[in-house]
């Protein structure tokens, strides 16, 4: 993650792993007695919001279990009642409903960057309290997030999003405009914690400057506010195979099979090669029933071929 932690990864994971268990032990009882749990995530940019989602969703039912992660508003959503579209995401019984942003964006970043009118946002200020106490009187189980994470640490996270290619998507030209309006956001979360963070819907403020105890913290926060049983139920019975009887297989080079690309040449790296000895068959050249597979067609250097950088640098370190 880049990120420094009080904790070592390992012991991360299996703690991780632990609170997982839990969540589907809750995710069981949500089905069973037909709750409705919605989980607000709110906070800055690179607070960790989707990485926390992702934490407590990875080992669930995605039938009951579902993100909402909505898009900016469209044309005809902008001339609709504005929580109508983030009402049309809100859980059936049974299901559990993790907004990462919500209808708070109209307190944050629509309120900082101009997206909406001054009368609009007092309007949002009056409304609030009372839709989140309908949604409480409905039977809807509420939970509000807000992510709190320093400023050091959020350009650090920016920093490391601008250099690492598979997090670079995370970064929009809002996400800069925000950056440096830091204080406006401020002054923007204080204002609607004033109006929002009332006894029925509080908010629950996570420390978020450390990602692995902010996701254990706010998972077990979660599991604390859903009191649950465990309803495991009793180990199944496995039963016997079909036996095959007259059915044959259909001959395995009728199929297209998938190019052995792994382990290939990954499974070799962990055996020392002997020098002069010949190279072993490619990834690709036999199926895992036996049948044969072509592999992919990539470039000379990428094949190790004669002439290519591959080629040349393996044989450099056989030397």
């Amino acid at each position: 993650m880049g990120d420094k932690s009080a904790m070592r990864k390992q012991d991360y994971l299996d703690e991780l792993d632990r609170l997982t268990v839990e969540l589907v032990k809750l995710q069981e009882w949500v089905k069973a007695k037909g709750l409705k749990v919605v989980a607000l995530f709110e906070g800055r940019d690179a607070a960790g919001k989707g990485g926390v989602i992702k934490a407590i969703t990875g080992g669930l039912n995605p039938r009951y279990a579902r993100i909402a992660a909505l898009s900016v508003p469209t044309e005809k959503e902008r001339t609709q009642w504005y929580f109508q579209r983030y009402v049309a995401q809100l859980p059936s019984a049974g299901e559990m409903v993790f907004f990462d942003r919500s209808w708070y964006n109209r307190a944050g970043v629509e309120r900082v960057m101009g997206f909406c009118t001054e009368e609009e946002y007092r309007e949002f200020g009056r409304s609030v309290p009372e839709f989140e106490r309908m949604l409480l009187r409905s039977g809807i189980i509420l939970l509000k997030y807000w992510f709190s994470v320093s400023d050091d640490v959020q350009e650090a996270r920016f920093r490391d999003r601008l250099t690492d290619p598979a997090k670079r998507w995370k970064l929009s030209p809002m996400d800069m405009t925000a950056r440096s309006r830091w204080v406006d956001y401020s002054r923007a979360k204080d204002a609607m914690f004033e109006f929002s963070d009332i006894p029925d819907s509080p908010w629950h403020v996570v420390d978020a400057d450390d990602k692995y105890c902010a996701r254990l913290n706010t998972i077990v926060h979660l599991l604390k506010s859903v009191p649950y049983e465990d309803l495991t139920p009793e180990p199944i019975e496995m039963p016997g195979r079909q036996k095959a009887g007259k059915y044959a297989r259909p001959p395995i080079d009728s199929q297209k099979w998938v190019p052995l690309i792994y382990p290939g040449s990954f499974a070799k790296q962990a055996k020392a090669p002997k020098v002069g000895a010949e190279p072993e068959a490619q990834a690709g050249e036999d199926s895992p029933e036996g049948g044969s597979v072509p592999g992919p067609d990539l470039p000379k250097a990428a094949k190790g071929e004669k002439g290519g950088k591959a080629g040349k640098d393996k044989k450099k370190k056989r030397k």
